[in-house]
């Protein structure tokens, strides 16, 4: 028997077979004879209740102590450490979607450089999420627009995509099998014509105070994942609405827990349990959900320790003059861990002289890096900071193993 057999059921999507033609040759002669397609149908969710096994609520109970706790740690610094965990979480929601870029990549792309556009695409998820956490954050609740201005955020600058950016789609799409056609596809999505009142639904059900706020992030997250409404960017979307969630449901207050990290590193577990809620069993999914982020959370309270401690750790090596051009430089790469040359001399109202010769003192006591080899446009980084975002997801991936291990 299944660990998470109970007797409460979930619906399973329905199908829907429709007749199928490429809209340009291309593929294998079985992607061009194609002539039909099973689409999915999920179910509408808005009024569904599901409370899951015992197992899984004393997971979710766990996670839940564990992320209130870091979300304390990180009062009095949210600022600086919402803008670090932001980055965390994207970078990883990136990585799941084998997006795949250098610390030292995302940090160029951070400071405008465009030449890696996997890290531009990690800039831009950042901004999406930042961007759907501060809307609903705001108002209290969702409404369609700001997954939609989220959407835009992501994509805008995406050469493939930038046409559909914010906006549902409006043609059919697929998750794996072929490039060409939904041939031996892992999901197909609804039609296109079913995508705006399956996102209405959603909204309501993401509204409500009357559920779980694991169980109601986890199927939010695969309900939205089903509905696949956008041509692409769909995954990244998803996770941002995982945190959304958590803030809009008062779980979180002051910083994001980086919970992708925790399902990167049970990428094949997490996409199992996703067709499993398409089946009708939405507990595997919580249950991961709620062992992601009870590892992030751990993990992330070091960090916030680590991070907190930075600038007196600089301060007390560096003693600068106080009201000296060092000293606002230690808080601008404190706020702000990747600056490039007009930021650094806007935000520390100095000369330019005055600023590079603290740059170059900075960077000889080896508390930043310039990270172009450019002699312009260069961009700086603050080395321990940027250390800190590999070493985070490395010690979730670690406690993911431990807490797998465990169960």
């Amino acid at each position: 028997m299944s660990r998470y057999a109970h007797t409460q059921v979930w619906p399973p999507h329905g199908v829907e077979t429709l007749p199928w033609r490429q809209q340009s040759r291309g593929g294998t002669r079985a992607d061009r004879m194609l002539s039909e397609v099973d689409a999915s149908i999920p179910p509408f969710i808005r009024e569904l209740d599901y409370l899951p096994p015992l197992s899984v609520l004393m997971a979710m109970e766990r996670a839940l102590l564990v992320v209130a706790q870091a979300d304390t740690d990180a009062e009095g610094h949210s600022d600086v450490l919402s803008h670090f965990m932001v980055r965390s979480e994207s970078v990883a929601s990136s990585k799941i979607e084998r997006l795949a870029a250098s610390a030292e990549d995302y940090a160029r792309a951070l400071g405008g450089q465009k030449s890696n556009s996997s890290a531009v695409s990690m800039v831009a998820a950042s901004a999406a999420l930042h961007e759907l956490i501060t809307d609903v954050g705001n108002r209290g609740s969702f409404v369609v627009d700001d997954l939609l201005r989220a959407h835009h955020a992501l994509m805008a600058h995406d050469l493939a995509e930038s046409a559909n950016a914010g906006r549902f789609r409006d043609m059919q799409n697929w998750i794996g099998g072929s490039d060409f056609a939904p041939r031996d596809a892992l999901h197909v999505p609804p039609v296109p014509g079913r995508v705006e009142g399956l996102m209405e639904d959603l909204i309501h059900y993401l509204n409500r105070d009357d559920i779980p706020v694991m169980v109601q992030a986890a199927i939010g997250h695969a309900q939205f994942e089903s509905i696949h409404a956008f041509t692409d960017g769909n995954g990244r979307i998803g996770r941002a609405l995982v945190s959304a969630i958590l803030h809009r449901r008062g779980v979180t207050r002051n910083a994001v827990i980086p919970l992708a990290s925790g399902l990167l590193a049970r990428r094949d577990d997490y996409f199992t349990a996703l067709g499993v809620y398409r089946l009708g069993d939405p507990a595997p999914l919580i249950d991961l959900f709620a062992r992601s982020a009870q590892a992030a959370a751990e993990c992330a309270r070091e960090t916030i320790s680590r991070i907190t401690s930075m600038p007196h750790e600089w301060q007390a090596e560096l003693r600068p003059r106080l009201g000296s051009t060092m000293e606002l430089l230690i808080d601008a790469f404190f706020d702000h861990p990747v600056l490039n040359t007009a930021e650094i001399e806007h935000l520390t109202g100095a000369s330019e002289r005055q600023a590079f010769r603290a740059v170059d003192q900075l960077e000889a006591a080896g508390f930043l890096r310039e990270v172009t080899g450019r002699k312009r446009n260069r961009v700086w980084v603050a080395s321990e900071v940027l250390a800190e975002l590999d070493d985070l997801e490395r010690r979730i991936l670690r406690r993911m193993a431990a807490l797998g291990a465990d169960g």
